[in-house]
């Protein structure tokens, strides 16, 4: 299905592309591809692993990006926050969350938005609704944490306790949350999940290759549910752990699909099949599984 505001034509080959570190582990090539190859599209997917990237470095990149024809990328850890000042224009939401994990470019202007915020949205809204008066906890409150933390706002959770070991990003999501839910600021993760209903890993922490928990195995029990930004592994330590306990769980296969596919919109116009895309992260997962069992 196309879109009212679409910018591409099938004819057209589109080209788009992930920005971050790492990334090689990422589903995000699979999944555009096989949506694109699904609506008879031409898509090509390429992966931009850069570590350590400055405001120059950066500038330069989406310059390029600008220049060759890209239909839009996407952008995660660590530079959603760092491309803003780059970029020609922001979406109100994008604007108001101080983060972006997708870029289009219209007529070389460089657009920036935010589909963690939609896509988590969708994902969690279940989870939410079943618990809908009780205080959320969330760990980390970088890029994707800020988009989770106004998800979580427009879903109607009553507060929200933000953790981060850097304070000073704590400080400024709950500045940004202002007007949309109360807030509280923990000083650490065991007051962060005291008397709450929920927790969501936004932070980087059980990521492939450094495996952790961000939150200590004894603050898990069976009242509690779990939700996790990181798919690379999809059981992350802290999912595993909290499944052992007894907790509801929600690994980031959900958000990953969902951001994803308000992405592709975005670049191309057409609306993605979800079970699509949910395929093809599905076959990248077992094909990483299964090369893991033979090593």
């Amino acid at each position: 299905m196309k879109s009212a505001n679409s910018p591409a034509s099938r004819s057209r080959r589109i080209l788009a592309g992930l920005l971050g570190a790492p990334i090689a582990q990422s589903a995000a090539p699979a999944m555009h591809e096989r949506a694109a190859d699904a609506l008879e599209l031409h898509c090509h997917y390429q992966l931009i692993e850069i570590a350590g990237a400055g405001r120059e470095e950066l500038k330069i990149l989406l310059e390029g990006v600008r220049r060759l024809g890209f239909a839009g990328i996407n952008v995660t850890f660590p530079y959603k926050e760092a491309v803003l000042e780059l970029l020609d224009e922001l979406s109100p939401g994008a604007e108001s969350i101080g983060a972006v994990n997708t870029i289009v470019v219209r007529d070389r202007r460089l657009i920036g938005h935010n589909t963690d915020t939609t896509g988590f949205a969708r994902a969690v809204a279940a989870l939410v609704s079943a618990s809908p008066h009780g205080a959320v906890a969330i760990i980390g409150a970088g890029g994707v944490g800020k988009a989770i933390a106004f998800a979580l706002a427009g879903l109607g959770v009553s507060e929200l306790r933000i953790f981060d070991s850097e304070q000073t990003k704590a400080v400024d999501l709950a500045a940004r949350l202002e007007g949309h839910l109360i807030t509280r600021i923990a000083s650490n993760v065991e007051n962060a999940l005291r008397d709450v209903v929920g927790v969501i890993n936004a932070s980087p922490v059980g990521m492939l290759p450094s495996l952790g928990s961000p939150v200590p195995e004894a603050l898990l029990h069976p009242a509690l549910w779990v939700a996790d930004a990181v798919y690379s592994p999809l059981w992350t330590p802290l999912l595993t752990a909290a499944k052992a306990k007894g907790a509801t769980v929600m690994t980031g296969r959900e958000l990953a699909i969902y951001a994803a596919a308000n992405a592709f919109e975005l670049f191309t116009g057409f609306a993605p099949s979800i079970s699509e895309m949910g395929g093809a992260f599905d076959a990248v997962m077992a094909a990483r599984y299964a090369t893991s069992d033979v090593a």
